[in-house]
């Protein structure tokens, strides 16, 4: 059998060991897909959110959905790829046992189409990125972006998070306009970028 086949078959059995059902209760998901007119792997975060519903009997309940908080594909997810796989490394199990995901992050491992569970950690920062690298053109400024929100809290990156999702329209386009510049400068020509992400790398 060939490296790359006995690779491939090492994630499909930790998916399907480990991984296939937990997505149902975590706070955020990972969804590995295809888009119609999208090359190769599209990478979806989900956001789980929790609304009270009233009854016809005027009681109320709890309903759990999955709300879009981003996307990415193509070379920004390329760039990206290494950044992703660390940022994905600390998530663990309710044992504390690390689930690997950074192992989907590969040539073999972005073949799955399949849904990956997120801790809140990794979800709010997963997210954040995704939401703040569309329509950036210049890879150092994305770049610059993720390497610096991998070094927010949990509560920081759920704090930012929130800042580009729980207002109106304009609110969170403002929000997410005034990251970008807070993280990655104004522009494709800002020497900055490249002293900075010298610092990070």
């Amino acid at each position: 059998m060939s490296k790359k086949k006995s690779e491939k078959l090492a994630v499909a059995e930790l998916f399907e060991q480990r991984l296939k059902n937990r997505w149902r209760k975590a706070p955020f998901v990972l969804r590995l897909t295809e888009w119609a007119d999208y090359p190769g792997t599209v990478v979806v975060i989900k956001e789980r959110l929790e609304r009270e519903q009233t009854a016809e009997d005027d009681s109320t309940r709890k309903s759990r959905s999955l709300k879009d908080r981003g996307y990415i594909y193509g070379e920004n997810l390329k760039r990206l790829t290494p950044v992703l796989r660390r940022m994905l490394e600390p998530v663990c199990d309710e044992a504390g046992i690390p689930l690997d995901l950074q192992r989907f992050f590969t040539q073999e491992g972005l073949q799955l189409r399949d849904n990956l569970p997120l801790d809140e950690e990794s979800g709010a920062k997963l997210a954040l990125l995704f939401r703040l690298q569309e329509r950036v053109t210049n890879p150092d400024r994305v770049e610059l972006m993720a390497r610096r929100i991998m070094r927010f809290s949990r509560e920081e990156a759920a704090y930012w998070l929130s800042r580009t999702t729980s207002f109106s329209a304009d609110a969170n386009r403002w929000a997410i306009t005034g990251l970008r510049i807070m993280l990655a400068g104004h522009g494709n020509q800002d020497a900055g970028i490249e002293r900075m992400l010298e610092k990070l790398r």
